[in-house]
């Protein structure tokens, strides 16, 4: 494990189960966005995650896409996928009831997972010191856009703002074009999976210590984590780095720019002309590939790619080296490029669609995808599975995402709720 030091319940579990990590753990998650791939994240690592919703459902439930539940009314596909391995209760804890009822789930778990707005828990006399009070060992995860402090904090924002103020979305667009934003909101899955490293990093301390602590997770800041080194550049040297499309740059000390995404006969590949071994390598092992064809001119052969270096080329000999590039390039089929490249040993990949990666070889052949009956739909539904393999072992998927309610009567039952109570408190709206 990296030398990281795992918690004993958890290396016990390990042990017993085969990679289940975290069974002897639970997890409240109250229901929101912001929180779900890290309730899913625990999940799949073994916990036993609660899901939290109010009575009238979850409003994820009805963010597209949208496939059809058995009664057909719309289920959210995207809802699905971030709850499985999940059980599900509903509970209104913005009320009195709801409230004590909630204080006395916390009592019984170790992680609470929360996306609400700073200051919402405490307008209910929750929040981190209500909570603590019940369970000194509890770890709080709040995941908000902008964190629990600071003039931002009381912001709102979507995916769309996040990676705005993020910096992340500065460095996205064609280098004379207007910033733009991933196709696909990314900003609070960032968040996610930062918020499970600073969960079970509190976890590790707990051993320790055996005290819990708050985990303020900021989805600004997870969602400068793309930036990798762009911000040392103005750090260090007062350089603010610009949006390069489909090039890169700081190859050339010329400042030539190389293309790195080219289309292709069906889409578009990855490549960039190299220096370096590597480098070297590849373009001397595509030039050939389009002699073969007949498609490289005279001078592209004469080349002396042995000793080839990009450091000092100007953007015009840039540009001259390319155009042939890119006029093969048209000729071929992504698999055509990404078989060739291996077996000539090439840098450069075809890049993928959704629709490419639902029949990529490798995920296949590590069981990314997964299967399982779902309920709701009363269909087959083929999710993507944990994202790790553990002792050989990827991450299952145990149970498909809770219908409203479905565990309301084994959850509560453990805090002394029989089926008359959740009869009365379903009748004040409280489940």
């Amino acid at each position: 494990m990296g030398g990281v030091a795992l918690p004993n319940g958890a290396l016990r579990s390990w042990k017993r189960r085969g990679g289940v990590l975290l069974e002897s753990y639970r997890v409240l998650e109250l229901a929101s966005e912001r929180g779900a791939l890290a309730g899913r994240i625990f999940g799949d690592l073994g916990a036993d995650v609660i899901l939290v919703e109010p009575p009238c459902g979850d409003s994820a439930r009805r963010h597209p896409p949208l496939s059809q539940a058995r009664d057909g009314t719309p289920i959210s596909l995207f809802w699905l996928a971030l709850n499985v391995n999940k059980r599900g209760i509903t509970l209104a804890w913005d009320t009195p009831t709801g409230r004590e009822l909630l204080l006395r789930l916390v009592e019984r778990v170790d992680f609470l997972i929360e996306g609400l707005s700073p200051g919402t828990l405490e307008k209910h006399n929750l929040g981190w010191e209500h909570f603590r009070r019940v369970n000194p060992r509890l770890i709080m995860i709040s995941i908000t856009p902008f964190g629990q402090e600071g003039p931002y904090r009381d912001f709102l924002g979507s995916d769309l703002e996040v990676m705005a103020l993020s910096g992340t979305m500065s460095l996205a667009g064609e280098e004379e074009g207007e910033p733009m934003r991933v196709s696909v909101p990314q900003a609070f899955f960032w968040a996610g999976v930062e918020a499970v490293m600073g969960g079970l990093t509190a976890l590790a301390a707990r051993s320790a210590t055996g005290r819990g602590q708050h985990v303020d997770v900021s989805a600004q800041v997870a969602a400068m984590a793309p930036l990798a080194m762009a911000p040392a550049h103005w750090d260090l040297n007062r350089v603010n780095p610009l949006r390069a499309g489909v090039f890169v740059t700081g190859r050339s000390i010329t400042g030539a720019k190389m293309r790195a995404i080219w289309r292709c006969r069906d889409g578009w590949i990855n490549f960039i002309v190299y220096g370096g071994e590597a480098g070297r390598h590849t373009n001397k092992q595509l030039v050939a590939w389009m002699r073969e064809r007949g498609m490289a001119p005279d001078w592209l052969c004469d080349i002396d790619w042995e000793h080839f270096e990009v450091t000092q080329l100007t953007q015009e000999e840039v540009d001259r080296i390319e155009a042939p590039i890119a006029e093969f390039f048209l000729t071929i089929t992504k698999r055509e490029f990404m078989e060739e490249a291996i077996r000539r040993q090439m840098l450069g990949y075809p890049v993928s669609t959704v629709a490419d990666i639902m029949s990529d070889p490798q995920l296949e052949a590590r069981g990314f995808w997964q299967e399982i009956a779902d309920p709701t739909t009363g269909r087959r539904l083929r999710y993507p599975g944990g994202f790790a393999l553990i002792n050989g072992e990827r991450l299952s998927i145990r149970r498909p995402a809770p219908r409203l309610g479905e565990h309301n009567a084994e959850v509560f039952a453990e805090i002394g709720l029989g089926e008359d109570d959740l009869q009365y408190l379903s009748t004040l709206g409280i489940v």
